[in-house]
């Protein structure tokens, strides 16, 4: 059985379908794993100097974008964490703008930021694997809408796929 079918309306804000419109329909925790060994097998490809591309003038990095990522996802599965325990209190709006801006993934080393990022997916896929449907099944809110740890791996994977196209076609990054 697929623990994490396909989120429904009413679990989550409209927004992130945008997310959840990359995502195949599927055993989404596997899609994760797999995902996270991809992305780790691509980003350790680049060079310090690719890390450090922006194609225009502020715009993100490729650390940032990367940063940017590993900050997403683990706030996802702390709100996916918070919403399995039953936290009653709702959780705010994430500026990403602001947080990239102090993230200091542009200054940082890139294979730091790569293995970063293989670390904090795997920790994610073992968290979310440990939920039970009890679990899963609670819904909170976050910024005035719901949000139910049921569409966290879905937000996680689309997410990333979002941004790596991006670093496909506009970073004009080749793929693995």
């Amino acid at each position: 059985m697929n623990k994490y079918p396909r989120p429904t309306a009413g679990l989550y804000n409209p927004y992130f379908d945008r997310y959840l419109d990359l995502v195949d329909t599927g055993n989404v925790l596997g899609l994760l794993k797999k995902q996270g060994l991809e992305i780790m097998y691509f980003l350790r490809g680049l060079s310090e100097e690719q890390g450090n591309y922006r194609y225009a003038e502020g715009k993100w990095t490729v650390k940032e974008v990367i940063g940017h990522l590993i900050d997403m996802e683990r706030m996802l599965a702390f709100r996916g964490l918070w919403m399995a325990r039953g936290a009653s209190f709702p959780q705010p709006e994430v500026d990403e703008d602001a947080w990239a801006a102090v993230s200091n993934a542009a200054t940082r080393p890139w294979p730091e930021l790569w293995r970063e990022q293989h670390v904090a997916r795997t920790d994610h896929v073992y968290l979310l694997r440990s939920l039970d449907e009890a679990a899963i099944a609670r819904v909170g809110e976050v910024n005035g809408q719901p949000f139910s740890a049921a569409v966290v791996p879905w937000i996680i994977a689309g997410h990333e796929r979002h941004h790596l196209d991006v670093l496909y076609t506009t970073y004009g990054l080749k793929q693995g």
